[in-house]
This record gives C-alpha cells, structure tokens and sequence, in this order.
C-alpha cells in the first residue's frame, strides 16, 4: 500500500523525468535531494518494478518508466488544470446563477433589475425560474430562492429583502357598476371571486382578510381560476370577479388608478420576503456579487415605496 497522496509520487517522478537528475527535480519542486529520492523509491516499490536507471552520470527511465511517463503524462496535466480551476471556483465572477421565485418577487425584486446586473456583470447568467410553489433549492439545483418567510426551509441562509406585504382586493369600474361595492367581509358571498391556485396545489387558495385582529376565511362564488398574477391583473380589469393582488404588484402597472380597492380596513398583511441559500454559496464570488447587488436594490425600494 503507499502511503501518502499517488498524485505527490506522481508528480515528484515527472519532475525527475523532465530534469533528468534527482538535484534537478527537488530544485524545481523546491525540495530535498533525499525527499525526491525517498518518493522515487515509494512509487517504485508500489508497482514493484524499476521505474529509473541510475548510473554515477545520468538519470534514465526504464521501460517501465516510459510506459508510465507516457501514460500520465497527460491525465496528470488534465488533472493540475482540474484542481486549480477547483481551488479557484468560488472566486470567479463568471458563470450561471439559478434561481427560483414567486411570481410576485421576480415582478418587483428580478424584474427591474436583470438588464441593469448583466450590464454590470456581463459574464454571470442568471437562470430565473418562476414557480409559485415549494422548491426545495437543494434537491431541485438551485443557488438561490425567493419566497415569504414562512416557506423557508429552516436549514438555509436567509437574509430579509422586503418587510411584510399588504395583499389588497380590488375590483373594476365595470364590475362595480354591475355588482355594487361590498361594504364588510359578510357581503362577498353575493360577489365572485378570482380564485388562485399554485400550481403545485390541489385546492383553490384560501382567501383571508383581518377582522377586528383575527384572521377570517372568506367563501365566496369563484368565476374563475388562475394560477399568474399577470391572469388575475387581467381578469380584474375585464370585470370577471374580486381579485387579490400584493401592492408592490399593483404599484408598477400604468393602469394601477383603475383598480379600486375594496374592504381596505380588513386587507392582510403577510411575512417579510426573503432571499434565502445553501451555506456553500457563502464562497462563491458570483453568488455573493448577486446578492450584495439585490440586496442593495430592495433596500433603496424600501426606502422609496414602503
């Protein structure tokens, strides 16, 4: 058995075979005479054969030797390029980044600002995936997730982008002139609702407003189901039904006057939004350029917004 690391020895007899001298190898490795020859001699006692002839003149390699100087000599370089890039992975500003997010977080946290990072830094790819359900960052590849709070796995980083959310219910002109304007939560089981569905779910998601401190479940007639804010902004526009969307949504639509809100002292607030990641990320370069970058843009939205 040998001890030691095979890629050292390895590295010590192609040191030897381009020098041609045991002096000439541990100058270059920047190493003892004997520690060179002690190495020599461990790889040749592993393979049990003679891998250098040694005269009082020169140094040459047996056939053994050449066979196995051949056979290394490019794996070995593959090898060197392989552990270097490896050492330096995590410092390199280049590469793809993946990341999952809710619709309504890429909207307002991605959307603004892709053009802006790329320009910045050019060699990063950003791979953006929407989903509105659970991802679990580590089974499914991911860098990075964008989601409440509360659907955060406990085991990652999480770091807060916005504070809690207002989630507001609006309706049209048109819809209100045809259904009237519900004044309490009790009135909306004669109104219809646009309902929403993850897409991973099985059920409509529940609809809830505060009532005197309490969270209530309203139920109510759907006219339609939707499972993208975009879909829901548009159904509300068109008359179809109630619809709930988050504020900093309904902030960014040129149209945002023709939503009239409604029931506003009963809207709920929901958790804070966070950027979340595997602790390995913390060393990668590209991963920590994009979060100092997104972070700094929530922050300066807050400022501007909230």
């Amino acid at each position: 058995m040998l001890n030691g690391s095979i890629y050292t020895y390895l590295s010590v007899f192609h040191a030897i075979a381009e020098q041609k001298s045991i002096a000439g190898a541990a100058r270059k490795l920047e190493t003892t005479s004997p520690s060179v020859s002690k190495s020599l001699k461990l790889l040749e006692n592993y393979f049990g054969v003679s891998l250098v002839n040694r005269t009082t003149r020169r140094l040459e390699l047996t056939e053994a030797g050449l066979y196995l100087l051949h056979n290394t000599q490019k794996p070995m370089s593959e090898l060197e390029h392989t552990l270097e890039r490896v050492k330096n992975f995590g410092q390199d500003i280049s590469g793809i980044i993946r990341i999952t997010t809710a619709r309504y977080a890429y909207l307002t946290i991605l959307k603004p600002y892709i053009g802006e990072f790329h320009h910045a830094y050019p060699d990063i790819q950003l791979e953006i995936s929407v989903d509105n359900g659970m991802v679990d960052i580590l089974k499914d590849s991911f860098d990075l997730g964008i989601r409440f709070e509360d659907r955060i796995d406990e085991h990652v980083i999480a770091r807060q982008l916005l504070p809690s959310l207002t989630q507001g219910v609006f309706a049209s002109k048109h819809y209100i002139h045809h259904y009237g304007k519900p004044k309490s939560p009790h009135d909306l089981k004669n109104h219809k609702l646009i309902g929403f569905r993850f897409a991973t779910a099985n059920r409509i998601s529940p609809f809830f407003l505060q009532e005197n401190g309490h969270k209530i479940t309203v139920d109510m007639p759907v006219s339609l189901i939707v499972n993208d804010i975009d879909v829901a902004m548009d159904a509300i526009r068109q008359g179809t039904g109630i619809g709930r969307l988050f504020l900093i949504n309904l902030l960014q639509e040129v149209d945002a006057d023709q939503f009239i809100p409604i029931l506003k002292p009963y809207w709920m607030k929901y958790p804070p939004v966070y950027l979340y990641y595997l602790k390995a990320s913390k060393n990668s370069k590209r991963i920590q350029i994009f979060i100092e970058f997104i972070m700094g843009k929530m922050k300066q939205y807050a400022m501007q917004n909230l």
